[in-house]
């Protein structure tokens, strides 16, 4: 075993996972998160223990899956990014009331700053609301190590643990040591078969059950490695600092002497004896923490009117975005790190298709068959054809979340907004545009979809799409019928017979598929270099 490993933050996890025993790993591809899964696919244990690493369609099923290998008494780590939590939901918030049976962790990886995401959200008020524990590394060291903590503490406590992590943490490098590795578990069920049966009688008696072990958390909290007191001579203010806003803080100071009163958290519930006991010591507080005020927030109750609290609320630190070592110099009034500004004549580069990617080829057919018609009447959806609605094509009008696309072009439909075009991508589709379809195919409402199939989940790095090879039998199946599913070839030399097809898939005043099907170009490249490697 290597001693001492570079790793990137969701590599840790993956490693830490293997490392303790994981048995199934389960995910849809979203940054920043996707790497996780990757590493655990690419892995030679992870092989050689026939560890479970495939995509799923969407969060939701892969959260689901994992409860049930969990329930199979194997270890899983259900992973995706701030917003697939939204999708997870349902079954995440009931999760904490069946509890676990193996060891379950959920990672979620929040994007401050929206780098590649349309919200900043963050996973911590998922997991408060849920009553759930949670983790929030500081480094790639304390990731790997939250793993194998999370996948005991689980098992002690029967219940789900949540690891959020950031942007910033998911995709820096740091050296990680590795511990000894674990076994899987041996497939055991749960003593109390009913423990899932969430029917309302037991489930009541399950939520006083979670309520009941919230006190084991806060104590968990207290005592645990993860969170940490440094005391400091200067009273005149506290520092409350979670998760990576800690390596902020400290290159702040390069010789690692903080003068201040500093308390860590990395576990949650909130460990309330140390917070009180930095605000019993100090004279204000200042509150870091990378996301939304959450901290600020619960501490606000515990913080006798008089004193101070310093964060984002007040305006200490930014609003919105993530942190970074500048934005803490500010906040501790050291002198601003910033720099000079980006000169003039440093010209940014907006996104842009790939070269021969093929949705130019399907927006130029589309865009010459909506030329007479009154603009905004073409919804879309989340992916590489997200960048239609930027110049030259200017071909969409929406991008609201996953799926939403048919069904958005649906509701403009029945409001008699006609024609109505929703354009989705094949992995988005079978993520969650199979259930607004099969509504417009119930309802008859006028909507014409095209699945733009390029035979991968292209804006996350080309991984496998749930749909390939079977987008046809799919609409079929769901109603749609069989002389309006139409596959056209998205080429220049096909353009006026795809501006045909489209035109009369407009006209039609029902339900009609357009499948523009044609290999995402990069994918293409990355397949053949790996065939002749």
């Amino acid at each position: 075993m290597a001693n001492k490993l570079l790793l990137l933050g969701d590599e840790a996890i993956a490693l830490g996972a293997l490392d303790a025993g994981l048995s199934g790993i389960y995910a849809y591809p979203g940054t920043p998160s996707t790497e996780i899964t990757e590493y655990v696919q690419h892995s030679k244990t992870a092989k050689e223990n026939k560890v479970h690493c495939s995509w799923s369609s969407n969060e939701k099923t892969a959260m689901e899956a994992a409860l049930g290998m969990s329930y199979a008494g194997k270890r899983a780590m259900v992973c995706m990014k701030h917003v697939g939590l939204n999708v997870a939901a349902d079954p995440f918030i009931n999760s904490a009331i069946t509890g676990a049976n193996g060891g379950l962790i959920v990672v979620s990886a929040d994007d401050p700053s929206m780098h590649s995401s349309q919200n900043e959200q963050d996973s911590r008020f998922y997991g408060k609301f849920a009553m759930v524990p949670i983790l929030e590394p500081s480094s790639q060291q304390e990731a790997y190590d939250m793993v194998h903590y999370g996948f005991n503490f689980s098992e002690k406590y029967k219940i789900p643990v949540l690891l959020r992590i950031t942007t910033r943490m998911a995709h820096s490098r740091s050296g990680v040591v590795r511990v000894e590795c674990r076994e899987q578990n041996t497939m055991h069920l749960p003593d109390d078969l009913r423990q899932f049966v969430l029917l309302p009688a037991i489930a009541r008696k399950r939520y006083k059950n979670l309520l009941a072990s919230h006190q084991h958390f806060i104590e968990e909290s207290e005592n645990s490695p993860f969170n940490t007191y440094s005391d400091g001579p200067d009273k005149s203010m506290g520092i409350l600092v979670s998760g990576i806003a800690l390596n902020y803080l400290m290159e702040n100071f390069p010789d690692r002497n903080i003068p201040y009163p500093v308390l860590k958290i990395g576990q949650y519930p909130l460990p309330r004896k140390l917070v009180e006991k930095l605000i019993d010591e100090c004279s204000e507080l200042l509150i870091l923490e990378d996301g939304y005020p959450m901290i600020e927030e619960l501490i606000s109750g515990y913080v006798p009117g008089l004193k101070k609290i310093r964060g984002r609320f007040d305006g200490t630190i930014p609003r919105t975005g993530e942190l970074n070592p500048n934005v803490l110099a500010v906040a501790l009034g050291l002198p601003d790190t910033k720099g000079l500004p980006v000169p003039d004549l440093m010209v940014g580069r907006p996104p842009q298709l790939c070269a021969g990617c093929p949705h130019i080829d399907s927006y130029k057919a589309l865009n010459e068959v909506l030329a007479v018609l009154p603009k905004g009447r073409v919804f879309s959806d989340i992916g590489c054809y997200t960048l239609g609605a930027l110049a030259p094509y200017e071909a969409i009008n929406s991008c609201v979340d996953m799926g939403a696309s048919i069904t958005m072009a649906k509701g403009a439909a029945d409001a008699g907004f006609v024609p109505s075009v929703a354009v989705i991508g094949d992995s988005t589709f079978t993520h969650s545009g199979i259930t607004g379809l099969l509504d417009a195919v119930n309802d008859k409402s006028p909507v014409t979809v095209i699945i733009l199939d390029n035979a991968t989940t292209a804006m996350t790095g080309g991984q496998d799409s749930a749909g390939t090879g079977r987008l046809e039998d799919i609409c079929k199946a769901l109603g749609v019928e069989e002389s309006h599913i139409r596959v056209i070839k998205p080429l220049k030399k096909y353009h006026d017979e795809n501006v045909r097809v489209m035109q009369e898939e407009l006209d039609y005043m029902g339900v009609s598929v357009i499948i523009p099907r044609r290999e995402c170009i990069v994918a293409i490249d990355k397949r053949m270099r790996q065939k002749f490697k």
